[in-house]
């Protein structure tokens, strides 16, 4: 039956008519349902043919297979992987207008969503097929149906800069003024596209300027984005507050030195703004930021002048800038602070880089959630970082071991606070790689601080606050239910950039993390335990491998515990490695006979103590 569908499903997908009918035909009603129904690569034959555009194939399915029009599947845009896709919404992404045309007069829902809540309406708005939205439209296609981010039809036709759709959607009655989750509005997102005519289309239909999430208006949006033209139209209207105008021109001019490199318009940009605030303010902007390297903003076209010669202020310049007008909880904010970083690491210079990485650091833990993915981001950029640094043999100064260690803190800190908020249920892929960072610093703050320059007293201090702050984590789990130390004992959990810190299984954190005081029987979903990952990594690195395993072992891990198949670590590693496992010296009289019990299902719970009745479940 299997290879049947997979016949089928491909003939659908190259538009072999022929080839399915003749499958087909000698099938009963029952027999073509079920495998017109059957998933190949997650689609069903009316899916593919309405994604790849074959009409003939799609009628057949429909009119004498009696296919469901409205089962879902995945399917692949432009390398993107689409869950929960209906046949109308593929045919309206593709474009096939036959085809949706076709499903619609067979009663295909034209409000069908995928899994992400997008409708074939918004599927032709994004790719600009004009006559599918028209006619969408004309059979009662929601105008207003948002995906999951409250992202509407005409947010993403203002995005993709489809005039013509925009404007149709306009006629129709979308509604010109209505937030995104992130508040942001179809003007924004035009803003972002830098479509001066999509601009004073939503203008005229009643659109205003106001904020989004972070802030920002339209026309900060336009200038931030770098698109001159509608910049210049928003800072035209008269509504727009003086010191807006100023600041968008200056943002250009950071946008033009970062994004495009060009250097001369971006100060003939700051020039234009300089002398406008001297005309319509008055007062010139004052800041200082130790981590900038105590460098001003010009407050006068000469200070501009002075600066032009040299490539790093300017950049500097526009790091200031930028902080002042989007402020400091504005992603391009930080970005660019660890961008500036990155620039000097890549020189060699990781004083300055440390510097401003944990400048930014602390702007995004002052100002974002718990484990945003920005923060993640950054602290990845850290042990990275950190890693090149031992693996080159570049020394670690000792102002880069202080900031190390606190950078490290801070860290552990912010995790604390997300476990209280509740974040590690709610956002389980960000724990689990919050956790895989937390191993590779562990691992980096193990090599640092037993480093020749380190004094004893650093090394007992530091060492006594890693372990307070590790031990504070004992609790934390990943989306398979895993701590940290079941993380530690495993190869294959602790994927992490270009310059890998340590090798796991790795004996030496899984010692730090033992002494901390993690439990080396806590058990995972799957009913595995650290020995257990330990054992099933031993094959590809024996010495580490075993050497975790007797770590967790002297710490107290059963060696004879079974996970949710049954198998105790004997069972999963090679017998020739079991010599190297000391099982005499680790297998109690206590295991043994609770090892006898659960096999032979001997009744015990009326016959012990009961404070041993968890200690026989465990074998």
């Amino acid at each position: 039956m299997d290879h049947l569908k997979w016949a089928i499903f491909h003939a659908a997908k190259e538009g072999k008519l022929n080839q399915l009918k003749g499958i087909l035909a000698s099938k009963s009603s029952s027999q073509v349902r079920a495998l017109t129904s059957g998933k190949v690569e997650g689609s069903t034959p009316l899916i593919t043919a309405s994604r790849e555009g074959h009409l003939e194939v799609v009628q057949y399915l429909i009119v004498k297979c009696h296919a469901d029009m409205h089962q879902r599947g995945s399917v692949v845009f432009d390398g993107e992987t689409i869950e929960d896709a209906p046949p109308l919404w593929c045919a309206a992404a593709a474009g096939h207008f036959s085809i949706v045309k076709c499903l619609v007069q067979h009663k295909a829902d034209p409000n069908c969503t995928t899994q992400t809540n997008s409708t074939p309406l918004r599927a032709a708005c994004f790719d600009g097929h004009l006559g599918i939205v028209k006619y969408l439209l004309e059979h009662k296609a929601d105008i207003e149906i948002a995906n999951r981010h409250e992202h509407t039809c005409l947010m993403i036709a203002c995005y993709k800069g489809h005039t013509e759709i925009v404007r149709t959607l306009l006629e129709s009655g979308a509604s010109v003024n209505r937030c995104s989750v992130k508040r942001n509005t179809a003007l924004h997102d035009c803003a972002e596209n830098g479509s001066v005519a999509i601009a004073k289309l939503l203008l005229r239909y009643g659109a205003r300027t106001q904020q989004d999430g972070h802030g920002m208006t339209p026309l900060m949006t336009a200038a931030v984005a770098g698109h001159i033209q509608l910049t210049e139209y928003f800072s035209a209207i008269p509504e727009t507050p003086k010191m807006e105008r100023i600041n968008a021109i200056e943002l250009l001019g950071a946008t033009f030195l970062d994004k495009r490199h060009d250097m001369t318009s971006a100060h003939q940009f700051w020039r234009r703004a300089i002398t406008l605030r001297y005309v319509l303010i008055g007062e010139a902007p004052t800041s200082h930021i130790p981590a900038y390297g105590n460098i001003n903003e010009p407050k006068t076209i000469s200070e501009l002048e002075e600066v032009r010669s040299d490539p790093e202020k300017c950049r500097i310049i526009a790091l200031l800038i930028r902080e002042r007008v989007l402020g400091p909880k504005h992603p391009d904010t930080s970005y660019y602070i660890r961008y500036r970083g990155a620039v000097y690491a890549d020189s060699g210079d990781f004083e300055k880089c440390v510097k401003l990485w944990m400048y930014a650091l602390d702007m995004q833990r002052g100002n974002l959630e718990p484990l945003y993915p920005m923060t993640l981001s950054s602290l990845l950029s850290f042990a990275e970082l950190f890693s090149f640094m031992q693996q080159y043999n570049i020394n670690f100064t000792k102002m880069s071991l202080i900031f190390f260690l606190r950078f490290f803190m801070s860290f552990y800190v912010r995790l604390i606070v997300a476990r209280s908020a509740s974040e590690i249920q709610l956002l389980p892929p960000r724990v689990y790689r919050a956790m895989v960072i937390i191993l590779h610093l562990t691992a980096l703050s193990d090599n640092v601080l037993h480093d020749k320059s380190v004094t004893p007293e650093q090394l007992k201090e530091s060492v006594n606050h890693r372990g307070f702050l590790l031990y504070q984590l004992r609790d934390v789990r990943d989306h398979c239910n895993r701590t940290l130390l079941h993380l530690a004992s495993s190869s294959r959990a602790c994927p992490l950039g270009r310059y890998p810190v340590t090798k796991f299984p790795s004996p030496a954190v899984a010692d730090i993390l033992l002494n901390c005081g993690f439990d080396p029987n806590v058990k995972d979903y799957e009913g595995k335990t650290p020995l257990h990952l330990a054992a099933e990594t031993a094959g590809d690195d024996p010495k580490s491998s075993i050497a975790t395993l007797n770590h967790l072992l002297e710490s107290g891990g059963h060696i004879d515990m079974n996970d949710g198949k049954g198998k105790c670590i004997l069972d999963i590693t090679n017998k020739s490695l079991h010599p190297k496992i000391n099982r005499t010296k680790h297998e109690t009289l206590q295991c043994l006979a609770s090892r006898v019990i659960m096999r032979h299902r001997l009744p015990y719970k009326e016959v012990i103590p009961t404070n041993m009745h968890q200690f026989v479940a465990l074998h």
